[in-house]
């Protein structure tokens, strides 16, 4: 099978162009039952219980639907230009042993996912290799893994387990969020430090000064690159792009619009939603992945089973004052359980 398969759709060879997606195993794959028996047991009796289960099939992670619809825009290239090498390249960057790998190997046949890029760290900083392999995002549900990425300059995000509904693949949407993630956290530096009069003030002022980048800017113009072989040739596009934003469209909206026009960046739909709450819109648009910085709209996302990301950046993240992680849950209990304080 993963012979046939790499005949028929192989990766990109030349890869100084390719739009490259770095994800551990567990964004792809619902790893958390073999996680617990790491964290709870030790690495030797995960190594075993994954050696003994290579061949059960792992279920769908967060990211699924992500890469199973960007590898299918890559077919959709290769049908324009079976020599464009402008494709995405998706990358496993894991922190699992050698040995425990025949199990994500088997899961990749499987699903016929065409990935053949592995990095395999058995335990240490997969971030290291973000640069080899030129990652222009890196998602991850670990997020000392995702800070060291920003904190070298690559976009990336924490993805959450959730129920992620099977969307369809023919189209990839992805959802960013405005201020802290396809701008800069300029607006929401302002708005805490002087509420809504001193933003609409400040966005009045400087509406015809474009934002600065922020986080994702540079991924999102990788993605509108892509997007224009489709529309130069005048055929359906397999990437649709939205941006829905906290803003208002007529008081604060212009200054958005007007940035993307500077940065010849072309969102296909933009949604002002004046500080309404965005689990209707995610719903309605039903994105493979959504990228936010503010962990109450995540949570929005996460509830209509949306692959959702948070962006560590900005006012939002310094902020924030975030729920213990369930392995941070597990590792109290077990210390309480042995009469630890």
């Amino acid at each position: 099978m993963a012979a046939l398969l790499y005949d028929i759709v192989q990766p990109p060879k030349d890869t100084r162009n390719t739009l490259v997606i770095a994800l551990s195993a567990r964004a792809l794959f619902d790893l958390e039952t073999e996680d617990r028996v790491f964290q709870e047991h030790g690495l030797e009796a995960y190594i075993q219980y994954m050696v003994e289960r290579e061949d059960v099939i792992l279920p769908k992670g967060p990211a699924f639907e992500f890469v199973r619809s960007a590898l299918a825009v890559n077919d959709h290239i290769r049908e324009l230009d079976p020599k464009d090498i402008e494709l995405f390249d998706i990358v496993i960057v894991s922190r699992n042993h050698t040995q425990a790998a025949v199990r994500l190997i088997n899961s990749i046949n499987h699903y016929g996912l065409c990935l053949e890029r592995l990095s395999l760290t058995e335990g240490t900083d997969p971030t290291t290799y973000l640069e080899a392999w030129k990652v222009d995002l890196f998602l991850s549900p670990e997020e000392g893994d995702v800070r060291r990425a920003i904190q070298a300059g690559y976009p990336a995000a924490v993805v959450y387990q959730s129920e992620t509904a099977d969307l369809p693949h023919d189209q990839l949407r992805i959802v960013f969020d405005g201020d802290a993630v396809l701008f800069s956290d300029e607006a929401e530096r302002v708005y805490q430090e002087g509420g809504f009069p001193l933003f609409f003030q400040n966005e009045t002022v400087k509406v015809s000064t474009p934002l600065d980048e922020g986080p994702m800017t540079k991924f999102a113009l990788r993605m509108s690159a892509m997007q224009q072989k489709f529309h130069k040739k005048r055929v359906p596009c397999p990437i649709r792009t939205y941006l829905l934003t906290a803003r208002s469209g007529a008081s604060t909206g212009k200054r958005a619009i007007l940035t993307l026009r500077h940065w010849c960046l072309q969102i296909d739909e933009c949604n002002f939603n004046a500080g309404a709450g965005k689990g209707a819109m995610l719903r309605a648009i039903r994105p493979h992945l959504y990228l936010d910085d503010s962990q109450r709209n995540i949570d929005a996302a996460l509830q209509e089973n949306i692959c959702a990301a948070r962006v560590l950046y900005g006012v939002q993240d310094k902020g924030t004052e975030r729920e213990p992680t369930q392995k941070a849950l597990r590792k109290k209990e077990r210390s309480e359980s042995n009469g630890e304080k």
